[in-house]
């Protein structure tokens, strides 16, 4: 059935609609030799997965190198195109564990995992103490492209993605995750009032805040600070106390005299353009006022946060069809905006960014 040239695994046969697929484990070392990814440039209808990524690899690389005592990684999922045989080791107690012999001819191609493989491959050159480490592969019996390409859509159709709230809610690597589920259960205000699940707040949701939002602001808040780890989380612990402190409406929510879901739709301070503006903005103060920090971001409790003031926040945080719109470019203008409130100088950048806004109103 196959030449006298073969790849050993010990496997594990089962059946799924009918059909045999194996798992076995696979040696790091040799994965990328044995299970190739067709990387050629083909139209999508011609291929059997997606093309790669390559600037997700380094992320995934340095993942498994920053972790090599508590990495973890899914298995991977592979086609046999070629000859190859399931020989049971003792059919009498289990004729579904035995010896998988594939013919050096076959192909073993990625169906799902080709990003896995491609940063594993990375994370060796670095780190060859993996080498030895396994990782467990499932494969099925290749029936030609247009299965192939089914099973990529099926293994993939009915995934759903971590909300970015629960995976911050469960990191444990990333210390400004873990500076920010401190200070949502530290602060009475942000404990009571902030969604650890949910990347968005739904319209009558009896939050105030998204922690992957209160995340975001602490990661610009903290850019490129050398602060220690106390002082970073003292740094946004006072930082979060001057907000909440300043912010008349959100007080009108803590005090109950306003719903949550009242407040969103008057006004639009907590909602994650602005809050990550906010970071920015502390940033810049920590930076240029380390002593007066605090009492310039007190002045923000004068700034109208009202959605009516589409004056100030037209086309910054509410765009054209009225509203809230979420993206770099908008945060990157509310900063500006703030800071001229505050009375604090633009940079260059901003400057810039002030300039093309206007230029581009005037061709409107």
């Amino acid at each position: 059935m196959y030449n006298n040239f073969f790849y050993s695994f010990p496997a594990m046969k089962g059946k799924q609609a009918n059909r045999d697929f194996f798992v076995i484990m696979c040696p790091l070392s040799i994965l990328s030799k044995l299970f190739i990814f067709n990387e050629e440039e083909l139209p999508p209808e011609h291929r059997a997965q997606r093309i790669l990524n390559k600037n997700r690899i380094p992320e995934i690389a340095q993942y498994i190198i920053d972790n090599p005592k508590d990495y973890v990684f899914s298995s991977l999922t592979s086609s046999i195109d070629g000859n190859f045989d399931f020989s049971p080791i003792d059919s009498q107690l289990d004729e579904n564990i035995g010896i998988l012999k594939v013919s050096m001819d076959s192909r073993l191609l990625i169906n799902d995992g080709q990003h896995r493989r491609a940063a594993i491959e990375e994370a060796l050159k670095a780190d060859p103490s993996l080498s030895n480490e396994t990782i467990s592969v499932v494969i099925f019996i290749d029936e030609g492209l247009k299965r192939s390409q089914q099973i990529f859509a099926d293994l993939n159709k009915h995934a759903v993605n971590v909300s970015k709230s629960i995976g911050i809610l469960y990191d444990s690597r990333d210390p400004i995750a873990t500076i920010s589920k401190d200070l949502v259960e530290t602060n009475k205000n942000l404990k009571y009032y902030t969604d650890k699940e949910n990347p968005s707040l739904s319209k009558f949701s009896a939050k105030l805040f998204a922690l992957s939002s209160i995340h975001e602001t602490n990661k610009k808040l903290l850019n490129k600070l050398k602060l220690t780890d106390k002082e970073s989380v003292s740094f946004v612990k006072e930082f979060w106390d001057v907000l909440c402190d300043s912010m008349s409406e959100w007080q009108l929510v803590f005090s109950k005299e306003l719903s949550p879901a009242k407040f969103r739709g008057e006004f639009i301070s907590s909602s994650g353009v602005v809050l990550e503006a906010l970071g920015f903005v502390g940033n810049y103060l920590y930076r240029n006022h380390p002593n007066e920090w605090k009492d310039i971001l007190k002045n923000i409790k004068h700034i109208n946060w009202n959605r009516t003031n589409l004056d100030d926040w037209q086309n910054r945080v509410i765009g054209a069809n009225g509203r809230i719109v979420k993206s770099a470019y908008y945060i990157k203008l509310t900063n500006n905006l703030i800071k001229k409130k505050l009375d604090l100088p633009l940079t260059k950048d901003e400057i810039k960014l002030e300039n093309d806004i206007k230029k581009k109103g005037r061709q409107l």
